[in-house]
């Protein structure tokens, strides 16, 4: 079920640059929304709100809206006009196809002064003998009424009838609220029992796990795959026993189709795929057969083999797997069926003797002539990298250092010359460094 958030609503003002302060006009159609709220709060200057096709129950948090001028909230779970005092500005309201059985609510209508357009049609109130004269004459400011003006002629009459025809409302409506108290008793009696069978069948699933590690893994693996052909064709069952179900139109059976097509959603992500895993005792390796979407993807398909578990990622949904022995992940191997378009991951065993071929010299040499060989072609490198001291061909570094020590001996032997002070030409200048 959808809730009206900051996000849902910044998501539909990018027309606004996703500011929803200033925003005037919005747009929450066919959002699985249940509650109006919070819009009186953040968008104070709207102007037109469209909240058709969802599962508003109820008129609320609209009236502070003083700028609102279009309110649609056709296709909803309405069953009562109240709240929109406060709509001040409010010319058009649409409520069709609702399930309004109040007709004399619409006197709170009487406050919107600048109303001028309203739609009830759909609604049990519209079928109601005098509906649209009791509209007309209780409403003196309404233009058109279900898309059809209102002419004074009209007016007049429906002004003239209006006891007679209040009288009768009056009637069709206590009948009305009778049927719908029934209604309800029934519809919450049948969500009772629904619960009631979903535990029951979450509780059977609790109680039946399945463990690959069992050496009689092939029987469970027949029995479940028994077990879930069965529940889909139970499923398949219930799903068209659903739909030829005859229901009346009311908010219950709008929320009970919802709440079927929201449950055949999750048990469609729940669905496990069907796999088998095979210990291939010759090979001494795990073969595991995944039965993966024929015509999906290769690329929404991710395999990550480990020491003790296998997990298969599937359109970003895991399967995981924990494997009977330690297998080799680098030594696995993942492979699609062209046919089927299974997956199928092979994985050595750790425990495994692995059987290689190694190719034989030819020239009859001994091991230890064959280790020795590298050594001396090794010592032949290094002799020719050795160079005669006789024929050196740089200078040598320990002479250099022993010059430079001498030297520094020696310049600081030297005294340093100072310029005579008796010399008329002579100029101190601090920035030329001393000669040496």
């Amino acid at each position: 079920m959808g809730r009206i958030t900051e996000d849902l609503i910044r998501r539909n003002a990018e027309h606004n640059d996703c500011i929803i302060f200033s925003l005037e006009e919005l747009s929450l159609h066919q959002q699985e929304i249940e509650r109006l709220e919070h819009i009186d709060k953040w968008c104070r200057d709207l102007k037109i709100l469209y909240l058709q096709n969802n599962l508003i129950g109820k008129i609320e948090n609209v009236s502070k809206l003083k700028k609102l001028e279009y309110l649609n909230l056709a296709l909803n779970n309405i069953e009562k006009i109240e709240n929109l005092e406060g709509c001040e500005g409010l010319t058009k309201l649409d409520l069709t196809v609702n399930f309004i059985g109040e007709l004399s609510s619409i006197k709170t209508l009487q406050h919107n002064i600048h109303l001028k357009e309203l739609f009830l049609m759909g609604n049990p109130c519209a079928d109601f003998d005098g509906y649209r004269q009791f509209v007309v004459a209780t409403l003196q400011r309404l233009k058109w009424l279900d898309g059809k003006e209102i002419e004074r002629s009209e007016r007049i009459q429906a002004l003239q009838n209006f006891p007679v025809i209040e009288q009768q409302i009056r009637e069709q409506e206590k009948a009305y609220c009778l049927r719908r108290a029934k209604d309800k008793e029934e519809a919450l009696k049948n969500l009772r029992e629904e619960d009631k069978n979903e535990a029951e069948e979450r509780s059977y699933e609790g109680q039946s796990p399945f463990s690959v590690e069992s050496k009689d893994h092939v029987q469970a693996l027949e029995v479940q795959e028994g077990e879930c052909n069965q529940k889909k064709f139970k499923d398949s069952e219930d799903d068209f026993e659903f739909w030829n179900k005859p229901s009346l139109f009311t908010p219950e059976s709008r929320l009970e189709t919802l709440r079927h097509i929201e449950k055949q959603r999750k048990d469609q992500e729940k669905l496990r795929l069907d796999f088998s895993l095979k210990d291939d005792e010759k090979h001494n390796q795990f073969i595991l057969d995944l039965a993966v979407y024929r015509y999906m993807d290769t690329s929404l398909i991710n395999v990550d083999v480990q020491p003790t578990y296998v997990r298969v990622t599937v359109k970003g949904k895991p399967f995981q797997l924990v494997l009977p022995a330690e297998v080799k992940p680098d030594s696995s191997s993942a492979k699609r069926s062209q046919t089927t378009g299974h997956l199928v991951i092979c994985m050595p065993k750790v425990d495994g003797i692995i059987t290689g071929w190694r190719p034989t010299s030819k020239s009859g040499k001994s091991t230890v002539d064959s280790r020795r060989e590298p050594t001396n072609q090794r010592s032949k490198q290094i002799e020719k990298l050795e160079v005669d001291p006789s024929k050196r061909s740089i200078p040598d570094v320990a002479n250099i250092v022993q010059e430079k020590k001498h030297r520094l001996q020696r310049v600081r032997a030297e005294p340093k010359i100072i310029p005579s002070e008796e010399n008329p030409d002579f100029e101190d200048n601090p920035e030329v460094p001393p000669l040496i």
